[in-house]
């Protein structure tokens, strides 16, 4: 598949937070929603009602990613909401397999998330009940912080143990110019950035950036 381009949100200014999906809209392939519940996360950000809302506003598919305690209880509902991906991390989950298969029955996309500490390798057998695998590259909670180059190898393996597998592989945390380029060799394929993309004075063209560079190191992977 081709690279896919995910601008985080959390970066955004939340008093104009239409206003700024709307700039990448067409640039960008899905807008980047962290849920935070101050839990299983050290930060509190917005909850199902916002999403709901911004379902309403924007016309770009929308990937909820729940840093949540709990996520079998709540994930489901976001799906239903209209969400086109939901992620929740193994690390809150009781029973991943029914929560993956409750969101696909509500018509979304489900994500896998794992912290940078979590090994890959314990649910390689549950890759297929899932489209997508996130790989966390900073400790989940706050934008803006620095890329973690140690993940790097579980990105490989990651890579590795999807193969020919419909299975997305994202990462999310200090994606910019430079490190989407390591991911991107690395097998990675939908990239969330934010600060990359919001702090700029032209997110879409940031975004387009973004994606180029992707593009470029995959290429050179092939190679």
């Amino acid at each position: 598949m081709g690279i896919q381009i995910s601008p985080s949100i959390l970066s955004a200014d939340f008093a104009n937070l239409a206003q700024q999906c709307q700039i990448v809209a067409g640039h960008a392939d899905w807008l980047h929603v962290d849920v935070m519940d101050n839990h299983f996360v050290p930060n509190l950000t917005l909850g199902l009602p916002v999403v709901e809302a911004l379902l309403k506003s924007v016309s770009t598919p929308v990937d909820c990613h729940l840093m949540i305690e709990d996520p079998d209880r709540w994930a489901p509902g976001y799906a239903e909401a209209g969400a086109g991906s939901v992620t929740f991390h193994v690390e809150a989950a009781t029973a991943p397999i029914k929560l993956a298969r409750d969101i696909r029955a509500h018509g979304a996309r489900a994500g896998l998330g794992i912290r940078p500490a979590t090994p890959v390798e314990p649910y390689a057998d549950l890759l297929a009940e899932f489209d997508m695998l996130l790989i966390m590259t900073v400790e989940p909670g706050f934008g803006g912080q620095k890329f973690l180059d140690v993940v790097v190898p579980k990105i490989r393996r990651a890579r590795q143990l999807i193969g020919d597998a419909d299975v997305w592989l994202q990462v999310d945390g200090g994606v910019d110019a430079q490190t989407i380029e390591i991911c991107a060799e690395a097998g990675a394929n939908v990239f969330v950035a934010g600060s990359a993309v919001y702090d700029g004075e032209d997110p879409a063209a940031a975004v387009d950036a973004l994606r180029a560079s992707a593009q470029r190191a995959q290429s050179a992977a092939r190679l």
